[in-house]
């Protein structure tokens, strides 16, 4: 009966407007102002203090089970059946290189990797195809392409480009409805991006979005023929 922002709402109204205002047997006084007194006895300790910029926001973002992947010349690094690319991966000293990976489980289009002690931006082959589709968006289109190569008997990996393709049939809106109505309750409750990186402490945890992709127009695609491999 409750959408996840709906209950989101309700959630933080209980924890901020009545929890956190009534009196706690334990303490004697409300949970506010148990934290209120504790600032005043031990300061603000503003060396616990944590800025939820975009980086902290990245190394919160799932990886892979190995954490890394191997930067390969022309494609990118490869994070579950999509490559992704940065021209950062141009450089020679990066390419065949590991490095650290990250991804946005509600946008295919984009992911991070470390290079050259930071963390770049990368974006998805057939990027207008899966900007904004989930994770569990394109877990769902891989179960139903396998399910369809074994009932023609067809053998291969699945491809980027088979996937993308998918995705833009009908078929695949009406086996993916459900999933995108629950991925769009979930964008409810994510913050904006008019938000800007604030420091707060640590128990009081408030986020700022990572700045808008780049259009894909200004990143190369790579050969629609190669098959990636992968498995979620």
């Amino acid at each position: 009966m409750w959408t996840l922002p709906k209950l989101s709402a309700r959630l933080n109204e209980y924890f901020h407007d009545v929890y956190d205002v009534l009196e706690h047997p334990a303490l004697g006084q409300s949970p506010r102002e148990a934290y209120e007194a504790g600032l005043v006895q031990t300061g603000q300790r503003r060396h616990r203090l944590v800025s939820y910029d975009r980086e902290f926001l990245i190394l919160t973002l799932p990886t892979t089970s190995s954490g890394a992947a191997m930067v390969i010349p022309g494609l990118g690094v490869k994070i579950r059946y999509i490559y992704y690319w940065c021209d950062l991966f141009r450089d020679p000293e990066i390419e065949r290189r590991k490095v650290p990976i990250r991804y946005d489980p509600f946008d295919a289009g984009t992911a991070f990797a470390f290079v050259k002690n930071h963390w770049a931006q990368c974006h998805s082959e057939y990027y207008a195809v899966f900007r904004g589709r989930s994770e569990r968006e394109i877990l769902l289109t891989t179960q139903e392409l396998r399910r369809q190569r074994q009932m023609l008997e067809r053998r291969g990996a699945l491809s980027a480009k088979k996937i993308g393709e998918f995705l833009r049939s009908v078929e695949a809106e009406e086996l993916l409805l459900t999933q995108r109505l629950r991925d769009q309750q979930a964008q409810g409750i994510r913050p904006h991006s008019a938000q800007p990186p604030v420091a707060v402490i640590d128990d009081e945890c408030q986020r700022e979005v990572v700045p808008a992709a780049v259009p894909a127009s200004q990143y190369p695609a790579s050969a629609e023929e190669h098959e990636i491999y992968g498995a979620f």
